[in-house]
């Protein structure tokens, strides 16, 4: 067993002993386990909660299958597309993507939309919890990468934002 793992270990079994942690608590505290320890899975079995986590290995492409080729990110969470340097909203959680508050709903953004960092960009179902995302960020969006209704990973770059001063 490696360093991170022992750790990770031992931040699981705290886990353990806080019976009466709220779940999605739970999983939240568990990423943060992982990001801490930069682990690609994780898993926890107790009485009320069973969870298994793992990032992706490489973040999917969907601009490939628009026919538009896209840069992986940099360090800092910023993508080259045609030439503009653009900010990737990612998700926070594994779940369920949704545009908008219900299926008929208009989306909360859409390709143009300007957004401030506290403008409400989606909704990702976890554990039978509705989390709304923000754009965290002040600029245009460019792109949606992720499509509605499907599931999401933690990490997965879910809009493109070019960035605007202010």
């Amino acid at each position: 067993m490696n360093d991170n793992a022992t750790a990770a270990g031992g931040r699981a079994r705290l886990l353990r002993k806080n019976a009466i942690m709220d779940p999605l608590d739970r999983v939240r505290q568990l990423i943060e386990i992982m990001k801490e320890n930069d682990l690609v899975e994780i898993e926890v079995e107790e009485p009320d909660l069973k969870v298994r986590l793992k990032r992706a290995e490489a973040p999917a492409k969907p601009s490939e299958e628009r026919g538009q080729p896209l840069q992986l990110p940099d360090a800092g969470g910023k993508r080259l597309l045609e030439g503009q340097e653009l900010v990737e909203i990612a998700s926070p959680m594994v779940g369920t993507f949704y545009r908008s508050s219900s299926p008929s709903g208009k989306p909360f953004v859409e390709e143009g939309s300007i957004v401030e960092p506290d403008t409400l960009v989606c909704i990702i179902e976890a554990m039978k919890v509705m989390n709304e995302i923000r754009a965290e960020v002040r600029g245009e969006v460019v792109r949606a990468l992720a499509d509605n209704a499907s599931p999401v990973e933690f990490g997965q770059a879910l809009f493109l934002v070019r960035p605007l001063p202010g």
